[in-house]
């Protein structure tokens, strides 16, 4: 990741390290509430909503490089199952760890002239802005990977009728009878042969009803 621009430290999701300084070992934590950013999850699956609570627990540690952060995310994130379509809610706990560089020291901790020459190696880093690092990049790619694929109301969820769309789950009894399809057309055959020979039955019985009244 680039070099940040121009962080503001009224966000919510930007944290401050100054008063670690640059003393390796210093140590801070500390707890933040926060809301929900948009598309905070996998879009059209399942997701924390837009200005829910989200409970962070943070621990920033300052090593030779920068400074380590450490923490865990909780909220409720909502969609629907993947089976049934019915609502879906669960308790979320994302864990993340992240190192956030110094803008001016290189992986083993020695300042360099000029951060960022290495363009391939700052798109695969995190850095620090002015003693500030923004941490929704960092939280939403943990809460995405800590979410299911494939969201289910119950594990063993039937899903719906592949026939007219009735929920499994509340008619476990519920079926359709099966027409193979092989005897199908023998079947329409044979209607229709019944239809001829009635057809046959009561024009023979007309003919003798007339030959009766002459």
């Amino acid at each position: 990741m680039a070099l940040n621009a121009r962080l503001d430290h009224r966000n919510p999701l930007v944290f401050d390290t100054h008063e670690l300084g640059r003393r390796p070992g210093a140590l801070q934590r500390l707890t933040r509430t926060v809301d929900a950013p948009k598309d905070f999850g996998i879009r059209g699956v399942i997701g924390v909503p837009e200005g829910a609570p989200v409970e962070l627990e943070l621990r920033m540690e300052s090593v030779m490089e920068g400074v380590l952060v450490t923490g865990t995310a909780r909220a409720r994130a909502e969609g629907e199952c993947v089976r049934c379509l019915e609502p879906v809610e669960l308790e979320l706990e994302a864990d993340f760890q992240e190192l956030f560089s110094y803008p001016d020291a290189d992986d083993r901790g020695r300042v360099i002239a000029e951060p960022g020459d290495d363009a391939e190696d700052d798109e695969d880093r995190f850095f620090l802005e002015d003693g500030l690092f923004d941490l929704e990049p960092l939280l939403r790619d943990a809460v995405v990977l800590a979410l299911p694929m494939q969201p289910v109301c119950q594990e063993d969820c039937p899903g719906l009728c592949p026939e007219c769309g009735a929920r499994l789950a509340d008619d476990p009894d519920h079926h359709h009878d099966a027409v193979d399809i092989r005897w199908a057309a023998l079947q329409g055959v044979a209607d229709s042969l019944r239809s001829g020979d009635k057809d046959e039955t009561s024009g023979a019985e007309a003919g003798v009803d007339e030959k009766q009244e002459k």
